[in-house]
């Protein structure tokens, strides 16, 4: 990989580039699901190539290649400098970078069992116990069980001195148990929804979730979910799990505090931002006791890692403090336009794709409440658990959320089960009115292995640690 990552720099420099840097991604997967007691996909890929990335008159230019020829990868850094100089022609301003310092470096996310190594038969022993559990309730029409498992190694090096090697393995897995009502079917998801759980690590994270040991639970909640009340349509208080805080931290503050969107950069996919330059350091983003960082360094999270693929070194920053913004996410073009450094949040999905402006970990820390505390400190009200839904519009500023079940809260105590439970808001009102947060003993990160951004479009693996919080005022039952 080293002679691969020096091929293409001299040849970008001997072309003409002030910059240059590349990047040899190897990665392999497999993806593997059961449905209603029959295996419904067996899925494995391998990918290999260079991505060079160039600044040549100003203007960017880029290039891949899955052909690692010494010849093809000259080829390719040529190729880079020849759009670098065709795109300089349309240039307003030229790029500049924020400063970084050169790094020579190993780093390797957490793996105890190689899950590639796991036979087969295992994996599918456990996703089929998992989903014949799902399975005994009348009520539930389908059931499914899932786990996939991704191992990435790559090389990134630049003109200005770095050459940074990384791995890391992350494994997913999660059930589902789909019961069929009155003309709708509603889910009942474990540990979470659209996946389940996504972590770095290796088998044991799967064997540490423990599908077909949840799987009953989550079948009885299924099957009572059909004859569960509605949602109710009216302003009340709602305390969300912290599954749904993570969700609802990724859409209405990681998303709008890209400073791609801000700076008006990232436009075409899901839209721009509500947020402007003049709100940092001003804008009331949420109330006291909201407090968002971005940290790429938390241990197993699916957002985290040694370096960037701008090689920024991985690095803890605050997005939001105490309730006000304080920072955004960035790359070192981005953080330039601002006076800053970069805060090591520009990636990219794979070698055939340029680093943009993506989330790492970006969380809510934690409060003092215990969940019990919480719950009965709360006269009248609902609790949400797992996402069924989302909406938000362009600028990330309405939204409306659906859970998958609920629970009345009558006299501080837990009450009927809700179905369809579903919320809306209006972003800095909604995390206004945030009035407790539950401790570090309730605080969890979640793994968002799909999130989309960019044309071409680029799927990030990103993460958000939460804990259940409680929300005043806000409307529920929307359509209602």
């Amino acid at each position: 990989m080293h002679d691969l990552v020096t091929t293409a720099l001299d040849a970008a420099r001997l072309a003409g580039a002030t910059y240059a840097d590349a990047r040899v991604v190897h990665e392999r997967s497999e993806n593997i699901s059961v449905r209603s007691g029959r295996v419904d996909a067996l899925e494995s890929s391998e990918s290999l190539g260079i991505g060079v990335r160039v600044i040549a008159d100003g203007a960017w230019g880029f290039a891949a290649t899955h052909d690692l020829s010494t010849e093809a990868i000259a080829s390719c850094a040529r190729q880079a400098v020849a759009i670098a100089r065709a795109s300089a022609l349309t240039v307003y301003s030229p790029v500049r970078l924020a400063e970084v310092e050169a790094f020579q470096d190993v780093w390797e996310g957490p793996c105890q069992i190689d899950p590639f190594s796991v036979p087969l038969e295992d994996k599918l022993a456990v996703l089929l116990a998992a989903d014949e559990a799902l399975r005994v309730p009348d009520e539930v029409a389908v059931s499914s069980a899932h786990m996939g498992f991704l191992a990435v190694h790559k090389l990134f090096g630049s003109t200005e001195g770095s050459m940074i090697e990384q791995s890391y393995t992350e494994s997913s897995a999660g059930i589902v148990a789909y019961a069929l009502g009155d003309d709708e079917m509603l889910p009942r998801s474990y540990p979470n929804s659209h996946g389940g759980q996504a972590v770095q690590g290796g088998w044991e994270a799967v064997l540490a979730l423990d599908l077909p040991g949840h799987a009953p639970r989550v079948a009885e909640e299924a099957a009572a979910l059909v004859s569960a009340m509605p949602c109710p349509s009216k302003e009340t208080t709602v305390i969300i799990d912290g599954s749904q805080v993570g969700l609802q931290v990724h859409e209405s503050v990681g998303h709008p505090t890209e400073l791609d969107r801000v700076l008006g950069d990232e436009a075409a996919y899901a839209g721009t931002s509500f947020v402007t330059l003049d709100d940092l350091g001003k804008l009331r983003y949420g109330s006291e006791q909201v407090t968002i960082v971005a940290d790429a360094t938390v241990p197993g999270s699916l957002g985290s890692f040694g370096y960037d693929d701008e090689g920024v070194k991985a690095q803890r920053d605050h997005i939001v403090e105490h309730g006000v913004l304080r920072g955004f996410l960035t790359s070192r073009e981005s953080a330039r336009a601002i006076g800053r450094t970069s805060n090591g949040c520009a990636r990219a999905d794979g070698w055939n794709r340029i680093p943009i402006v993506r989330m790492t970990t970006v969380s809510l820390e934690p409060g003092d409440w215990s969940l019990p505390d919480l719950i009965a400190d709360t006269e009248e009200g609902i609790y949400l658990e797992t996402n069924n839904s989302w909406s938000i519009d362009d600028k990330r500023l309405n939204f409306q959320f659906a859970c998958e079940i609920g629970y009345e809260i009558r006299n501080g105590k837990l009450g009927r089960m809700i179905k369809n439970p579903n919320y809306t808001g209006i972003t800095p009102q909604f995390w206004g009115s945030c009035d407790a947060v539950c401790s570090a003993a309730h605080w969890q990160v979640w793994g968002l292995p799909n999130c989309g951004k960019g044309e071409p479009v680029q799927i990030a693996h990103v993460a958000h640690g939460a804990a259940p919080a409680r929300f005043r005022n806000v409307r529920v039952g929307v359509g209602r």
